[in-house]
């Protein structure tokens, strides 16, 4: 335990580090104008480091797999569909772009809607095995995907334009007030997971234990996919869609804290998160020069990464 506590003590200040050095390294354009901004930019970062990787790790305990997350289920190509949609039939000045609160909660409501009716399906009593969900979540992700291309090619080039605006995660113009909505949605979401920390811990020990011990684990399944699902939207409607970043953050938490005790493991792959977002933005900006994107980077890291558990499940299987 006292390993632990050291280990998470270390990422704090790691976190803060790369938080400060971010915040405050090279102002340029007044600093009354720019640090506001870049504080703008970290609390985006925060929360959505934080949704992304509370979400996985509570996914990952109800699915019993390490590989599954809510956005290789697909519900970041939901975005997509949502903002192109928009795009193809009432354009780039219609209300629905222009403005950004009734965007933001299409997109959120759309997610969610689409989340719920997938684990409706799927999730019924270990009816299906798990790779199944694996590959009915990645063939819905590719088939969205399509469509979603299908429709920008008959967009005219100024409305595509337009919409890659919205399609990549970006930190560069979030938005303040869009901002306190997603932490309000998030300080919600939290203080129900606080209460059912506990309960976590013994899912984790599976279905059939977990009933003997006395927990409603169908009607928790349920509550836990709402709980993951408002997360994993809220963020991605905030600041784009980062596929990969939840499975590579849960996983290295279980790697570098060697535990099942939720409150740890979360608060690991949060303080993870944090750490990649904004050290991960300060390269796009300083080194790169904004010539990419965070979620580019991170996916690339995250797609090979996928590869490698998919390789070491297959190894440990056989």
């Amino acid at each position: 335990m006292r390993s632990n506590r050291t280990k998470l003590i270390l990422l704090v200040v790691l976190a803060v580090i790369s938080i400060l050095f971010y915040a405050f390294y090279d102002i340029k354009g007044g600093f009354d104008y720019a640090f506001p901004k870049r504080l703008v930019r970290i609390g985006a970062m925060v929360v959505t480091g934080t949704a992304i990787a509370y979400s996985t790790v509570v996914f990952q305990t109800i699915t019993h797999n390490r590989i599954l997350t809510p956005s290789v289920m697909g519900i970041d190509s939901m975005y997509e569909v949502v903002q192109t949609f928009i795009f193809f039939f009432a354009g780039s000045m219609s209300v629905w772009v222009l403005n950004k609160y009734l965007n933001f909660g299409l997109a959120i409501g759309a997610m969610i809607l689409f989340a719920l009716l997938l684990y409706r399906l799927l999730f019924r009593a270990d009816k299906h095995p798990i790779y199944f969900l694996l590959i009915v979540g990645l063939i819905l992700g590719t088939l969205l995907g399509s469509f979603v291309t299908f429709l920008q090619v008959l967009i005219s080039p100024t409305e595509y334009l337009s919409l890659q605006t919205l399609l990549f995660a970006s930190f560069i113009n979030v938005k303040a007030d869009l901002l306190y909505i997603a932490m309000a949605i998030l300080l919600i979401a939290f203080v129900y997971g606080y209460f059912i920390i506990n309960q976590l811990d013994v899912m984790s020990l599976g279905r059939e234990n977990a009933m003997n011990l006395g927990i409603n684990y169908d009607r928790m399944v349920m509550n836990i996919l709402i709980l993951s699902s408002v997360l994993i939207a809220t963020s991605t409607a905030l600041v784009g869609p980062i596929t990969f970043l939840g499975l590579i953050v849960a996983n290295l938490a279980y790697q570098y804290l060697n535990t099942h005790k939720h409150s740890l493991l979360i608060l690991c792959s949060s303080l993870i998160s944090i750490i990649a977002l904004v050290g991960g933005q300060f390269l796009v900006e300083h080194i790169f020069e904004l010539r990419t994107t965070l979620s580019v980077i991170i996916n690339f890291i995250g797609g090979l990464y996928f590869i490698y558990l998919l390789l070491k499940e297959s190894r440990a299987a056989g």
